[in-house]
């Protein structure tokens, strides 16, 4: 089962950066007739998690069965932000993409 206080060494994560450093696309068809991966629970960061370190160990990874929860799983070993919108708020309005929408 998975280990709470050790999260980032036993996820998915991990477990795939182990594997190689390039990217990876899994298809779960391929990985669900699969007995072993389909009984064990391991943490991924879940989707939409804003990186905080004072709470990582406690509410950003969850137990999960990747087959049962996606069709599809991309994982990117590195990524980096994004760049704001070069826009100059004149202070009389709120730009038309605030807080979200291009």
């Amino acid at each position: 089962m998975f280990d709470l206080d050790n999260k980032t060494k036993e996820s998915w994560e991990y477990l795939l950066h182990q594997a190689g450093e390039q990217n990876k696309l899994l298809i779960m068809n391929d990985f669900a007739g699969d007995a072993a991966l389909m009984k064990n629970h391991i943490g991924h960061r879940a989707i939409g998690v804003v990186y905080d370190p004072l709470h990582e160990r406690y509410g950003n990874y969850v137990s999960t069965i990747l087959p049962l929860r996606y069709d599809a799983f991309i994982y990117l070993d590195e990524t980096s932000a994004l760049h704001p919108l070069h826009i100059q708020p004149d202070g009389s309005q709120i730009p038309e993409t605030y807080p979200f929408g291009v």
